[in-house]
């Protein structure tokens, strides 16, 4: 299917990546509402070209794995808006000599989608940057208000 993919590794535990992923606030986007810790809890999130979501965490093992579900997101930039609808991303933690490997993947966001050259850039912003800087030096690059 292709979904994208994307990974990273930092010289940090996999218990550290996962609090950082969990903290969607301080990487992903500072206009984040609701929690996204523990199996159930629920976040929105609006940007100039997603006026509306709602993202479901459906599952959360510390240091290993976490599983969102989007229950619903409208996509202003694209015809299909609906496109990330139903889709889900995971952030799977190994561990490796001196850190740990990031693998997220956003599962059903690929190539023939309208929104994937904009989408697949801005995952890599936020996880290869944001996220990363994050656990780097304390201080990620948030999509601002």
């Amino acid at each position: 299917m292709n979904s994208f993919t994307t990974e990273i590794t930092v010289d940090r535990t996999p218990e550290e990546v996962f609090t950082a992923i969990t903290d969607v606030r301080a990487w992903f986007s500072k206009t984040i509402t609701g929690n996204a810790t523990k199996p159930g809890d629920e976040f929105s999130f609006v940007d100039k070209g997603i006026p509306s979501s709602r993202i479901q965490v459906t599952a959360a093992v510390p240091g290993r794995r976490i599983d969102w579900h989007v229950e619903e997101a409208y996509l202003a930039f694209v015809d299909e808006h609906d496109e990330w609808t139903g889709t889900s991303m995971t952030f799977d933690l190994t561990p490796t000599e001196g850190g740990t490997r990031l693998r997220f993947t956003h599962h059903g966001l690929t190539p023939d989608q309208s929104c994937y050259g904009e989408c697949s850039q801005c995952w890599t912003g936020c996880v290869n940057t944001s996220l990363y800087e994050l656990l780097t030096t304390g201080v990620g690059q948030p999509i601002p208000v």
